[in-house]
């Protein structure tokens, strides 16, 4: 059976599943801190956030935000969270998702789209996930917390 699942910007109702899905993420965060969040992204035109649902029910999300870089020409786009709520994975939540941010990367003349996965155990589906969508995996990352 065809799951219809449709993309649509996120909306302040939408904040108390964004903050479950970060959790699901591997990033817990509270109702609170996830609104906190979610209206600085929002006062910022270079971000955007994208859910995906499953008639009404938010399933998954995709934040992004366009940028420059310095080691290539043009305007890219970073992926800075995707995440399908995990009893709703395996449905094309996902594929969706990043087919709406590489169609946005493409009306927005972007040059291309990057992104980090972690290099953990639980990541690896994620992996085969972006590299199954022609992602190539070029970087490791780095943090280095402040406060």
């Amino acid at each position: 059976m065809k799951h219809k699942i449709h993309i649509r910007k996120t909306a302040i109702e939408d904040i108390p599943k964004l903050a479950r899905l970060m959790g699901d993420l591997g990033y817990p965060v509270s109702q609170e801190q996830m609104e906190t969040r979610l209206n600085n992204i929002c006062s910022h035109p270079d971000y955007c956030t994208l859910v995906a649902c499953l008639k009404d029910k938010v399933i998954g999300m995709a934040g992004f935000h366009t940028g420059l870089l310095y080691n290539t020409d043009g305007i890219h786009i970073r992926v800075i969270a995707l995440v399908t709520d995990s009893d709703y994975r395996g449905l094309g939540a996902g594929k969706k998702l990043m087919l709406a941010v590489e169609d946005f990367a493409e009306q927005l003349g972007a040059a291309g789209i990057v992104l980090n996965s972690g290099n953990r155990p639980e990541r690896e589906d994620a992996h085969h996930f972006y590299l199954s969508l022609g992602y190539q995996a070029k970087s490791t990352g780095f943090v280095k917390t402040l406060n």
